[in-house]
Order: C-alpha cells, then sequence, then structure tokens
C-alpha cells in the first residue's frame, strides 16, 4: 500500500439547516481549515441535489417545496475533498399560492388560488399599491376571498401565503389588482343626420383606461371605443331606434353601462316611388310609408333648372308638367333628427311635344314636302300621310319630310309624330290635312274649227280644277283656260310649230303638265300675189315666197273652164287661157307635212284677144288705113308700124275697128302689130306682128300697091328653170 503525503480537509460539522424559501434549505457550518469550497448535498429518498459553495451559509436550490430533505455537507481542499458530514434533516417550507385576482365590482377585489400542499390556512392581506390607506387582512382556510368597500379604478396590491400544521408560514404571493371602474355619468349625445353618425359624450370616471359607447337597436349594434371623454358612433341605419349606452374600461374590467339614452335617427329615404302622367301635363308622384317618417317632401326638377316641391304627410304629391321635360324627382323624409338621406333620383321624360307650326313647302302632283319648327323632347319625327286605305310614311330627325309616290287630286289626312327614345311616340299629336296638287290632264285631240281657232280637248280627272293650255314656240306663248274639258287658241300665227300643253290648277297647287303635243299652224299665204299675161293663152302667176310653205298651188278658174299649176318655186305659168275672160285666181301653200292654207282669192281678167285680118289700105301717096276684126273683150286697140324709117302708132276711135297713119314714107317694109290695149293703158305685145312693103306706085287708094311680105307672131318664148305642173280643164 502506498500511502498519499497529502491528506484530505476535515468533515464538516453541520450546524444547522433550515427552509426559508419553498425551494431551498440554508445550512450553516463551522469553517474547516485547508477548505476552499463546500459541497452540499440535498437528498429526498429519490433525488440528490448537489451545490458547491465558497463559505457558510450556503443554500441548495431546486428543492420541492414542504419536503423533508437529509442534509449532508463536504469540504473541498488542494488535497481533495471529505467524507460527507453527519445528515441534517431539514424540511422545505410550504410553497406560495398562485393567486387570481379580478375585480368583479368597482369596490371589490376577488382573490382565489388553488389549494397548497401541506397547506392548513391561509393569510391575504390588500392595500393601496401606493402604500396609502388602511390594510385589509384576512385568514381563511378557503381557496378565495372577496375584499369589499375598496375605492372604484384604484390599484391595490394583494399578499397570500399558506402555513402548515406547525404554523410555519410558506412562501408568499404578491399581486397588483385594480378595481374596475364607475360607469360614466352625463352621458349627452348629438346627431348627425346628413352622416348618420351619434357624437357620445360623458364625464370621466377614476381609473377608466378606456370607455365604449354602444348604440344598440332590435337589429344590429354599432360602437366606438376612446381614451377620451367622447367618441362618434357612425354608420348607424335611417329608421332605427337606438339605445346608447357608455361604460368604462380598465385592466381590471369593464364597469355596467350607464343609463341607456334614446336615439331616434333620420327615416330612411321613402322607396317604391311611382310616377306618372295621366293626364298628359298632370305629373303624379307616389312613395311608400317609412319608420320614423313623421310628413315628407318630394322635389322636382326640370332640365332647365326650374324647381317645384311639396310638403305632404300623405305619400303622394301631384305636379305640373310640360311636354318634352326631364324631370329630376327625389323625395325625402322628415322628423326631428332631421331630413333621410338622399335616396335614389329618379329621371322621367314627358312625351315629346307636338309640331304645331306644320307647313307644306311644296304641293305637287305626287309629292309634299312639309317642314315645321323643332320641338322639344323630340329626338325623331314620323310623318304620316292616309287616303283611305293608302299610307306613306317617313322618319327623319331632321323637322322636315317629303311624302312621295302619292296620289293626285287626294286628300291626305297627315301628321307629325315626335319620337323621343325613352317615352316612344307622342301619340296626342293633332293631324292636319293637305290636298295633292291635281293630275295632268291628258289632250286627247287638237282640231281647228271654220274661224281657224284651235280647240284643244283633253281628258279631266280632278274636281274644280281650272285648266291652262300653253301652246309655246318660237314665235311666242299662247294660252286658253277653261274649267270643262275644252279650250280655244286664237292668233296663233302663221307657219309656226308649237308645243301644247295642257295644265290643271285648283287651290291645292299646280300639276305637273301633261304630255306634249305638237301642233302645226298652216303655211303663211305669200304676199304680193300679181298675175302677168305673157301670151295670149298663158298667165304668169307670181308671189313672194311664204313661211314653212313648200310647194303651191294656182288655179284660174272660169265659166268656161279651170287652169292649174303646182310647183315649189314663187311663181307658175298657166296655160289654156282665154282672152278676154273674167278669171278667179288662188293660190294655196301646202307645208312639208301637208298642211294647206288657202291664201289668195282674186279676179284676174285675161287680156283681149289679138284681132284678126289685119289689112292696110292706102290713103293717098303718104296715108295708109289699118284695118282689123274686133276680137272677143276688147274695146280700145293701138297700131304700131315699125319701119326703117321711123315708128308710126295710131290709136282708133272707140268702137272703131281701124285707124289711119298719115305721112308715113313709101319705099319701105313696115311691120304692123294691131294690140288691144288693157284698161290701165298697157299695151299688149304678143299679138300676132305682119310686114308689109309699102311702094311708091302713086295709087292713091286700096291694097294693089300694098305687097305683105311676111306674117308671123311676136309670142315670145318662155323659158322655166324646174319642171312644173299645168292643168287645163274645159
Amino acid at each position: 500500500m502506498v500511502t498519499s503525503s497529502k491528506t484530505a480537509p476535515e468533515i464538516p460539522t453541520i450546524d444547522q439547516a433550515y427552509s426559508k424559501i419553498s425551494n431551498s434549505i440554508t445550512v450553516e457550518w463551522a469553517t474547516v481549515p485547508g477548505a476552499t469550497s463546500y459541497l452540499l448535498t440535498a437528498e429526498d429518498g429519490n433525488t440528490i441535489i448537489e451545490t458547491t459553495v465558497a463559505s457558510s451559509p450556503g443554500t441548495v436550490t431546486g428543492l420541492k417545496a414542504a419536503t423533508l430533505y437529509q442534509i449532508t455537507i463536504r469540504s473541498i481542499g488542494a488535497s481533495g475533498r471529505s467524507q460527507a458530514s453527519s445528515p441534517k434533516q431539514a424540511k422545505t417550507v410550504l410553497a406560495a399560492p398562485i393567486l387570481e385576482v379580478s375585480s368583479p365590482s368597482p369596490d371589490s377585489i376577488l382573490v382565489s388560488w388553488e389549494a397548497v400542499y401541506m397547506a392548513i390556512g391561509f393569510s391575504v392581506s390588500v392595500m393601496r399599491a401606493n402604500g396609502l390607506g388602511r390594510i385589509w387582512k384576512e385568514n381563511t382556510t378557503n381557496t378565495s376571498l372577496t375584499f369589499s368597500s375598496l375605492d372604484a379604478g384604484t390599484l391595490y396590491t394583494i399578499k397570500a401565503y399558506a402555513w402548515n400544521a406547525n404554523g410555519i408560514p410558506g412562501d408568499d404571493s404578491t399581486r397588483n389588482q385594480r378595481t374596475s371602474p364607475r360607469a360614466p355619468a352625463n352621458i349627452q349625445v348629438f346627431f348627425d343626420s346628413g352622416a348618420l353618425k351619434a357624437s357620445v359624450s360623458w364625464t370621466p370616471t377614476e381609473g377608466a383606461f378606456n370607455y365604449t359607447a354602444v348604440a344598440a337597436s332590435d337589429s344590429s349594434q354599432r360602437s366606438c371605443s376612446t381614451a377620451l371623454s367622447s367618441c362618434s358612433i357612425s354608420s348607424l341605419q335611417c329608421g332605427t331606434e337606438y339605445l346608447i349606452s357608455v361604460s368604462a374600461s380598465n385592466d381590471a374590467g369593464s364597469s355596467k353601462s350607464s343609463s341607456a339614452q334614446t336615439l331616434k335617427t333620420v327615416a330612411c329615404a321613402p322607396g317604391r316611388v311611382v310616377i306618372r302622367e295621366e293626364p298628359p301635363g298632370h305629373l303624379s308622384v307616389a312613395w311608400s310609408d317609412v319608420e320614423l317618417g313623421d310628413y315628407y317632401v318630394a322635389f322636382v326638377k326640370s332640365d332647365d333648372g326650374l324647381e317645384a316641391h311639396c310638403n305632404t304627410s300623405l305619400t303622394q304629391c301631384d305636379f305640373s308638367s310640360e311636354c318634352g321635360f326631364t324631370y329630376f324627382i327625389s323625395v325625402f323624409a322628415y322628423n326631428e333628427a332631421g331630413q333621410s338621406p338622399l335616396g335614389d333620383v329618379f329621371h322621367y321624360t314627358t312625351a315629346p311635344c307636338c309640331p304645331s307650326d306644320i307647313s307644306p313647302v311644296l304641293v305637287s302632283s305626287d309629292r309634299v314636302e312639309i317642314a315645321w319648327s323643332p320641338v322639344r323632347g323630340a329626338e325623331l319625327y314620323e310623318t304620316k300621310a292616309i287616303a283611305g286605305y293608302s299610307v306613306v310614311a317617313c322618319n327623319d330627325t331632321a323637322p322636315a319630310c317629303t311624302l312621295s309616290a302619292l296620289d293626285c287630286d287626294t286628300k291626305y289626312n297627315v301628321t307629325v309624330y315626335s319620337f323621343s327614345e325613352v317615352r316612344g311616340s307622342n301619340l296626342s299629336c293633332s293631324s292636319h290635312f293637305i290636298t295633292t296638287a291635281p293630275c295632268s290632264p291628258e289632250i286627247k285631240n287638237i282640231s281647228k274649227d271654220a274661224f281657224s281657232m284651235i280647240n284643244v280637248h283633253w281628258r279631266s280627272t280632278n274636281e274644280g280644277a281650272t285648266y291652262t293650255v300653253t301652246a309655246q314656240g318660237k314665235k311666242g306663248l299662247f294660252q286658253c283656260s277653261s274649267m270643262g274639258e275644252s279650250c280655244r287658241l286664237g292668233g296663233l300665227p302663221c307657219g309656226s310649230t308649237f308645243s301644247v300643253t295642257a295644265v290643271a290648277e285648283t287651290q291645292a297647287g299646280k300639276s305637273l303638265p301633261g304630255y306634249s303635243v305638237p301642233l302645226e299652224t298652216v303655211p303663211c299665204c305669200p304676199a304680193g300675189l300679181t298675175a302677168a299675161q305673157v301670151t295670149q293663152s298663158i298667165i304668169n302667176v307670181s308671189w313672194t315666197i311664204g313661211a314653212v310653205a313648200q310647194t303651191y298651188v294656182t288655179e284660174l278658174e272660169s265659166y268656161i273652164g279651170q287652169s292649174k299649176c303646182h310647183t315649189h318655186q314663187n311663181h307658175c305659168l298657166l296655160g289654156c287661157i282665154a282672152c278676154g275672160i273674167n278669171y278667179t285666181v288662188a293660190l294655196k301653200a301646202i307645208s312639208p307635212t301637208g298642211l294647206t292654207a288657202d291664201c289668195a282669192y282674186q279676179s284676174y281678167y285675161s287680156s283681149a284677144c289679138c284681132p284678126l285680118g289685119v289689112k292696110l289700105y292706102r290713103l293717098g301717096p303718104n296715108g295708109i288705113r289699118v284695118y282689123w276684126q274686133a276680137s272677143r273683150g276688147s274695146a280700145n286697140y293701138s297700131t304700131d308700124l315699125h319701119g326703117s324709117k321711123g315708128i308710126f302708132t295710131c290709136a282708133p276711135h272707140a268702137g272703131l275697128s281701124f285707124c289711119d297713119i298719115t305721112n308715113i314714107p313709101c319705099g319701105d317694109v313696115y311691120t304692123v302689130m294691131v294690140s288691144p290695149v288693157d284698161e290701165t293703158g298697157l299695151k299688149l305685145t304678143f299679138c300676132p306682128k305682119k310686114i308689109y312693103s309699102v311702094t311708091c306706085s302713086g295709087s292713091t287708094l286700096g291694097m294693089a300697091d300694098l305687097q305683105r311680105e311676111e306674117e308671123r307672131y311676136s309670142e315670145p318664148q318662155v323659158k322655166t328653170d324646174t319642171p312644173q305642173e299645168s292643168l287645163c280643164r274645159y
């Protein structure tokens, strides 16, 4: 065996062991020389708890309350530790009760706890936390105590401990508890009807941290909280009766509610608003009754800014209205709290106004243009024209309409309806009667009477119409009028073409012209008709060219026959003329279409016949008697002798058939012509000429010394430039 040269410290001796706290035991011992520390051990048979301490006293912690422990101690030095000391028993004190405190009322505190192990009684004391005032102390074997007659809203300190059978107190437990506040007083309520909000105020109460105001009704509850002395309860319901109460609260709880104040909010806006316009111009507004509504005010404002209202305790108001307006309608309910909130604003648009100044701008046979002034509220106009089963309509946004495809000379019932998208058509608009212009007359025929008047006939289908016939051409315009079916046009110039139309007119207007009918007047008669004898059997008739005429027919007619010529020139040669006869000269002008104008009738007396049996007798040495046989139709004659030595003329006395020429030179050849002389003194030159030789034989009488050298006619050879047709009838 090997022995250490160093020995452990001495074993300490426990002087005393005791417990002042339920989880620890304090041990006291005498100091051991050479010990640097000590090891305390507490053992309850189940657990061992060790604690190293530097010196006495030392405390073992972490123990169980009210438990008996065996306490030992060892000294510890540089050479090791000693053996355990003799054990000493010590018991931990009771655990502190775990308190639950509350303030069930403003003047009381309730303290309660659970039973403590090994405890047979408890001691509880209450005092103000600030140390002022009295102390309340109670001993009890129960697990709860109530302290009353305390100050409301005051912070108290509560201390409690348990003791065991030996009267040894255990750990104490301390809690602070404030008493609950009293209910606020002097509650005042102010209601804001516009915001549906109640402002609640009160007198502050002691110890209150917070206040809650409550508005309660049968169906809802609203509240507000604050640390101040007032708050506002918002979003209240209209038409509701509330009870307003206020409670105070702190960390101990809430007070009882104050005495409730009654608050009636404004009535709700009336609902089920019904607007009717019966009859037009009368606006009826009705609504349903509402809770808490004492009376109602209905406002009606038109879109031009004018406003009307009515105040009633009933549920209906009547207003006057005008067409074409939009009315904005709202209904409010009133009570002592004020005006109800704004409900729905209703728009009611009355029927658009009816056009009143409808006037026809144009009326024709198949079309009517009408116009009117725009009316208030109309977005569209519907125009209908009705005649029997015929209906013509047009729709337009403009205040005008053209009704087409109408029947002529027909009376239409025309109505203009105004239309709006909201209200539809105003069917109360009055109608107007408009008659279309008469139907166009149809010219049936045009004829010419014996007085050169133009008769125009047409087919009449209009009632009470006046017809005007117009013949229009380059030479002017000619008209006639009638209420019948024909009229006469006079004074139309010859050689003209016209377009003839007929127009019917009534009070409704004029018809369109009917289809035109061409009219051609007869050619104009030529001026300056003259007839000139060319030969004994030929007459040249000439004239001035007339307008339009293409050809001419000239006729000479007497009791013994007729001569006729058809030509397109301005003259015509008519043959087969008997001398000394009175003729009637007629001229007709013919147009290219065959219209004939009987132009001139005049008398023409053909020239006297040339005398026959012309003979010369000597009357002495220088005289000659020319003798002839008078012919039909002649009264006067003229005798001419043409020779190289001169021209010699003689004229017989009336009724004689000879004349004498004296101082005629002999020994010359003479051309002898005896010509009739007309009434104007004109001497005809187409009679036959005879040539005689007058000798100087000395004979004084007879024809023995006269020799006829030649007998010939001096008829001219008439040439024409164009063909002409000549006809002689006997």
